[in-house]
């Protein structure tokens, strides 16, 4: 078959299920649209070889399984063109119509990249923020969207393997979250485990066998427990429907390797679906379901009552049969049902007809939220992190004293609370209560507490700086920066411009007077800050970080030295000190034009304290003062004299070093993977690595790494203990 059968085969089914669902007229809108993409898509071709048109068709088929209008699936068609062919938008709005341009203008990245976007991160930010300036017209951009990264993510094996891993991270952080709070479980659910597989193919493939192995009796099980259950059920509710299924791959993969459970200690992998006609019926059904089987303690959770952010309504109940198995008991009416499938889409495919209604603008708020937080942010970026952090799959709901749900993150604490109910009260908080009792502001929430925000009425009370470390949600704490750049500018300036000295000179940088002003207005017009004030203040209420602003200040001080360089040997050769640099980045006393190695016994890197040895034949080896080949007492050695006094020149920090590192920890699948993808992240090179079996299913990583100074290699190790798993991380020789 060859390749125009092949995609007039996959849009004739397309198109016999369009003349189905729409009108003639509506019908012939997709069919141009169609041909339109064929025409300017024409000669192009993806990764995999296919002609690019296969993918605008596929693209539209998805949203056509979710029901939506025909103007979603022409802009699917067409949502590629504006952006990767010579199509203009004008021509799209003149054949079209405003409103399928609309939804393609949506769905097309930012084109030509502003020169103020100076990375990739600030242009996905910027690209995120528009599709979500889009979503809030309509909310059809971000289905069509989610429908385009879902038939992008499931032929992702084509593409290169770095620009696989970051797609499939970007999927999993920020398109799974959205498909998730709009309440489109199967896209939610595939993007999730696709997005897995190619993270971290072992974990998954373990589960996969796992359960494959168990495929059969799964089946077996789940068959039984249906037929009992539907036997009670019917005699008091005929009409109920029950399904079964096993929670997905990715569901597992949290519970396992971010909950450190194992496989059989998670106890919602069998769950049954009861579908009635009323909420009455629900509650009925859910006593017969604790008559029958034992329910396990705080595994209830009334989704009815207390809805999902995304207005997922169910029963939810965790129990044991006879045979000793857990399973989940879900109970839904059959509206409850289409939004749990469906979400937002099912007011298209099932025509609820709640569009411009409150409840339909209720599922939108948090958009709306979402943009309105990003706005008093100084960084784009931090929209991207919002969506990482605040819009996740685990949430607790937590009541105000007069009965309001307010959900939050699992991990937010009252300080969240009080700033999810309204920044001024979160601005005017000096205390909280949590069932009457006075809780510290660090008290994480749980689900069913009742907060009571204590507020003061003092004149120019504000937040505390130390909150910033304390919240958990990004809405929160630009809020409170916010709060801080408003409020504290001169304390702000006095702040940064420490802070900023501070950290210069801790990395041993000395500017003359013309020479950091220079820096400093360079940098604050490198940060769009239009005066060097702004540019501290901004240091000052944490909407700039110091670790964004340093690598510039590095690259700059070593301009400079090495412009300096001349002038500088010469008052080094005619001062009186018999200190000489020789080489690798260090100096050592008394000794001129030797060859320098670095010892492989310590691997000493700038940053640590440092002497020299003079070998017979092999120039001056430098170890780390404390190498276990150094004597503590050098004038009580047997020849004292070979031993100089050594230290790295400043300024050295273009020049890279090898660090060896050991890591003590648990035996676990994707271990490894969690550290490789952990050092790729701080874009950390690896020179070598192997491993070493101990007893009690412990295990030793060697690695040796590629770093600049002990500074960098101090936050690696330290981010490298967070890791699950991860027992103690110690410097090492060289692997």
């Amino acid at each position: 078959m060859d390749e125009n059968t092949s995609v007039e085969l996959m849009y004739n089914e397309l198109k016999e299920q369009a003349a189905e669902l729409f009108s003639e007229k509506d019908a012939a809108v997709v069919d141009k649209a169609f041909n339109v993409a064929r025409e300017r898509h024409n000669g192009q071709r993806r990764s995999s070889g296919e002609p690019y048109i296969i993918h605008p068709v596929a693209v539209a088929k998805i949203v056509l399984d979710y029901g939506m209008d025909y103007q979603s699936v022409a802009a699917a068609m067409l949502h590629d063109t504006v952006e990767d062919t010579d199509l203009t938008l004008e021509e799209v709005k003149k054949d079209f119509g405003t409103e399928i341009a609309a939804l393609v203008d949506g769905l097309t990245k930012l084109g030509k990249v502003p020169l103020d976007i100076k990375d990739k991160e600030e242009q996905q930010a910027e690209n995120v923020r528009k599709m979500l300036l889009a979503m809030s017209e309509d909310i059809r951009v971000i289905i069509i969207k989610l429908a385009d990264r879902l038939h992008n993510i499931r032929t992702l094996n084509f593409v290169a393997p770095q620009k696989r891993r970051d797609k499939a991270l970007e999927t999993l952080e920020i398109y799974a979250p959205i498909a998730h709070r709009l309440g489109i479980r199967a896209i939610k659910e595939e993007l999730e485990d696709r997005a897995i597989s190619f993270l971290d193919p072992v974990g998954y493939k373990e589960i996969e066998d796992e359960l494959s192995k168990q495929g059969k009796s799964h089946k077996e099980f789940l068959e039984t427990i249906k037929k009992q259950i539907g036997e009670r059920v019917c005699t008091v509710v005929p009409e109920a429907a029950l399904e079964a299924r096993i929670k997905s791959v990715h569901g597992i993969y949290r519970k396992m390797y971010m909950q450190n459970k194992n496989f059989d200690e998670i106890y919602d992998i069998y769950a049954v679906r009861i579908i009635v006609n009323s909420v009455i019926e629900c509650y009925d059904c859910l006593g017969i379901i604790h008559d029958m089987f034992k329910p396990i303690p705080g595994r209830f959770k009334d989704y009815i009552s207390t809805p999902k952010p995304n207005m997922y309504q169910s029963l939810h109940t965790t129990v044991i049969g006879k045979a000793g198995i857990p399973f989940e008991v879900q109970i839904r009416t059959w509206d409850m049902h289409k939004t749990a499938e469906f979400g937002i889409a099912a007011h298209w495919k099932y025509k609820l007809g709640l569009n411009g209604t409150e409840k339909f603008e209720e599922r939108l708020a948090w958009i709306r939220q979402l943009l309105e937080t990003q706005k008093e942010a100084d960084d784009v970026k931090d929209i991207v992190m919002t969506i990482k952090s605040d819009l996740v799959t685990e949430e607790v709901f937590v009541f105000t004293p007069k009965g309001d749900v307010i959900d939050l993150p699992v991990g937010s604490t009252v300080i969240d609370f009080a700033y999810a109910i309204h920044s001024a009260v979160g601005t005017k908080m000096v205390g909280a209560k949590v069932g009457g009792r006075i809780v510290p502001l660090d008290y994480k929430v749980q689900t069913g507490d009742i907060v009571e925000i204590l507020t003061s009425s003092q004149p120019g009370k504000g937040p505390s700086r130390d909150w910033l470390n304390i919240v958990k949600t990004s809405s929160a704490r630009t809020k409170i920066r916010a709060w801080f750049k408003k409020e504290r500018r001169d304390e702000n300036i006095v702040e940064g411009r420490s802070e900023l000295e501070r950290e210069i000179k801790r990395n041993k940088m000395r500017f003359t007077d013309e020479e950091y002003q220079k820096l400093i207005e360079t940098l604050a017009e490198r940060q769009h800050c239009a005066t060097v004030d702004d540019f501290y203040a901004a240091i000052g209420y944490g909407g700039l970080f110091i670790s964004r602003v340093m690598p510039f200040i590095r690259d700059e001080y070593n301009r400079i030295a090495s412009a300096n360089q001349p002038e500088k040997i010469k008052v080094q050769d005619t001062s009186k000190s018999t200190k000489r640099a020789v080489g690798e980045g260090v100096t050592v006393e008394g000794i001129d034009n030797c060859l320098i190695k670095l010892s492989r016994c310590c691997a000493p890197i700038p940053g640590d304290e440092i002497i020299g040895f003079i070998t017979r034949g092999h120039g001056v080896s430098i170890h780390k003062r404390d190498c276990s080949n150094v004597p503590k007492d050098i004038t009580a050695c047997e020849e004292p004299e070979r031993w100089v006094s050594a230290r790295w020149l400043t300024g050295n920090t273009m020049q890279e070093f090898k660090a060896g590192l050991a890591i003590l920890c648990e035996s676990r699948v994707a271990l490894m993977a969690d550290v490789a993808t952990l050092l790729a992240d701080m874009r950390v090179m690896i020179n070598a690595i192997n491993t070493r079996e101990l007893k009690d299913d412990r295990a030793y990583i060697y690695l040796t790494i590629t770093v600049k100074s002990t500074d960098f290699l101090n936050v690696v190790i330290s981010k490298l203990k967070k890791i699950n798993g991860v027992i103690n991380v110690t410097r090492s020789s060289n692997s």
